[in-house]
């Protein structure tokens, strides 16, 4: 749990996600659309990627990618950020937070 807060908390944008996952890619090219650059934690590809992924079942993220933090904060999994994108709220977070 602490490698996953100390992850999110070194950029303003982090989103947590693996490679095969078609949900991560889509919510990663929507931040890229918004002109974010978020910091991209791939777990199939990090050596304590299943620990981090049982701390984030533990945040709540059920599936536990694509999991998104900004300016520090769990925000949620896609359908979060996809209902945040949705009614405009996505883009104000993501300048509040200084990652676009």
């Amino acid at each position: 749990m602490d490698k996953v807060r100390d992850l999110a908390s070194k950029k303003a944008a982090v989103i947590f996600t693996k490679s095969s996952c078609y949900m991560c890619y889509s919510i990663k090219t929507l931040f890229y659309e918004l002109g974010a650059s978020p910091a991209i934690h791939e777990l199939d590809h990090d050596p304590s990627g299943r620990d981090m992924e049982w701390a984030l079942r533990g945040l709540g993220c059920d599936p536990s990618v694509p999991a998104v933090f900004i300016g520090g904060r769990f925000v949620g999994s896609a359908k979060d950020v996809i209902s945040l994108h949705v009614d405009g709220s996505l883009k104000q977070m993501l300048m509040d937070a200084k990652a676009i």
